[in-house]
């Protein structure tokens, strides 16, 4: 699994629609508020053009990209923190994300019911982030009060520090994510809060067919993405969810009619590994070639782990071909001959795009 990412804005700013787009999971799409009730879920491939370069050269009996889920969550709108609208379950689904695509919306469209009743990208982004905020704050404020009954005996100073900082910075109006931490205890204890507002955020601008790129509105997305130095990526809904109907061929002939370089869904994942520090490796075991998704900074052992734990338990060493030489070398064996293959062990960085074979001991 590549990462989780949860889809989330105002009701009717397109969530369903682009979730449809990327996932061709066939979400209920309509034009009135919370009709997302219960998250829908949809997990997809990720598209790896290196995957299946090495795929033509190997010529597997199967090929398997690393995957990637959506969750469409409902609609927030003002008081969801106090349980208005559907409230506080909707908060909850959340935390179970590795990030946050923030749709929002820059259309006009007479046939869909803006709750707020015009559109207006700025004012939506602070309404969300705003419940965000209070959702966040409630719960450190509870959380402050618990660990306040620790300190008598000796334990908890730390997070009752650090929640103090978490509370300062969300009565400002900011996410915590904002408050940087140079202490790694601190750092795990907000892990441990699993706050909304910590997550890692891309902005998602859900642009009409007519102004795909020139939306008069784009402009306020990107200057409240910049404000907290969060991504921006442009998708037009309408024609990402049109082109996931068709079949491939005819897709790729209307994305170049189109000038659509690449789909939402590759632009949306190469955004969301940047932003959440990931890479991928490839394994050739059996007759099988595989993508793998990890962390940038994993060693070894512990990609080995995400292959199978007994990888990781009886680690010898790690035998890897970047990807590129892989491709100019065109076998693993050529590779070899060539000396490209180096023989790395426990302290061995994965990098990005490495053909791996693990050794190790069962």
């Amino acid at each position: 699994m590549g990462f989780t990412c949860g889809l989330l804005g105002s009701p009717n700013v397109g969530k369903s629609t682009i979730f449809n787009a990327l996932t061709s999971a066939g979400a209920e799409v309509a034009s009135y508020p919370f009709t997302t009730v219960e998250p829908n879920v949809g997990v997809v491939k990720v598209p790896d053009e290196r995957l299946q370069s090495l795929a033509r050269i190997v010529k597997p009996e199967k090929v398997t990209p690393t995957t990637m889920k959506f969750l469409d969550i409902a609609g927030l709108v003002k008081g969801a923190s106090k349980g208005e609208g559907l409230g506080n379950q909707f908060l909850g689904h959340i935390r179970d994300v590795d990030a946050i695509a923030h749709i929002v919306c820059c259309f006009e469209d007479t046939n869909v019911a803006h709750i707020e009743g015009s559109v207006d990208p700025k004012r939506d982004i602070e309404l969300v982030n705003a419940e965000l905020v209070l959702a966040d704050l409630e719960t450190v404020e509870k959380r402050i009060t618990k660990v306040g009954k620790l300190l008598k005996s000796g334990k908890g100073e730390k997070e009752l520090n650090l929640c103090h900082k978490l509370q300062e910075v969300l009565a400002k109006g900011l996410p915590a994510r904002s408050l940087k931490l140079e202490d790694e205890e601190q750092k795990e204890l907000l892990k441990e809060l699993n706050l909304l507002t910590a997550k890692p955020v891309l902005y998602v601008a859900n642009l009409g067919e007519d102004n795909q790129g020139q939306s008069q509105w784009l402009a306020a997305v990107k200057e409240a993405a910049q404000e907290e130095g969060a991504p921006v990526v442009e998708i037009c809904g309408k024609i990402e969810a049109e082109l996931s109907e068709l079949p491939e061929e005819e897709r790729e002939e209307f994305s170049r009619e189109m000038g659509l370089k690449s789909s939402g869904l590759e632009k949306l994942i190469r955004v969301g590994y940047d932003l959440l520090g990931l890479i991928s490796f490839y394994t050739t075991v059996g007759v099988e070639l595989r993508a793998w998704t990890v962390k940038r900074g994993t060693r070894a052992p512990q990609a080995a782990g995400k292959v199978h734990t007994d990888m990781e338990r009886g680690f010898i060493k790690a035998e890897v071909i970047p990807f590129e030489d892989f491709i100019a070398a065109g076998s693993e064996s050529a590779a070899r001959e060539k000396g490209l293959m180096s023989s790395e062990g426990k302290d061995y960085v994965v990098r990005d795009g490495d053909v791996i074979q693990f050794r190790f001991n069962v």
